[in-house]
């Protein structure tokens, strides 16, 4: 596996290992062969996951020897370990370090499936 320290993943999105030719994940989910043959949907383990949707900080701008305020983050639903059922045709193909990845919106992941044996 790759070191993903030096990855940072931006916004919303989300950095997925996909699986080619999946019927069963490890964690016993099926797929069936009907979702690979029209390739819309496409399965995968999520590797690293960006900060979340930015959370608006008001501005005032009359006062501006006041301290900015770091940007929040409203926090993702997917984890590093998920196995992410997600959109194909919104998917970003990416090499790094010889391996295929892709990354997508967190709007594009259909389904997110958390086995906690999995990930001990």
């Amino acid at each position: 596996m790759i070191n993903t320290d030096k990855i940072i993943i931006v916004g919303d999105r989300v950095l997925i290992k996909p699986e080619e030719n999946l019927e069963r994940t490890n964690s016993g989910l099926y797929l069936p062969p009907g979702v690979h043959e029209k390739e819309k949907v496409q399965g995968g383990y999520v590797i690293k996951v960006g900060p979340g949707y930015p959370i608006g900080i008001p501005v005032d701008d009359d006062e501006p020897w006041k301290e900015r305020k770091s940007i929040k983050y409203f926090p993702l639903q997917a984890k590093e370990g998920d196995f992410a059922l997600f959109l194909r045709k919104d998917a970003i193909e990416v090499e790094i370090e010889k391996q295929k990845f892709v990354i997508v919106n967190q709007s594009a992941i259909l389904l997110l499936y958390r086995d906690e044996e999995l990930l001990t």
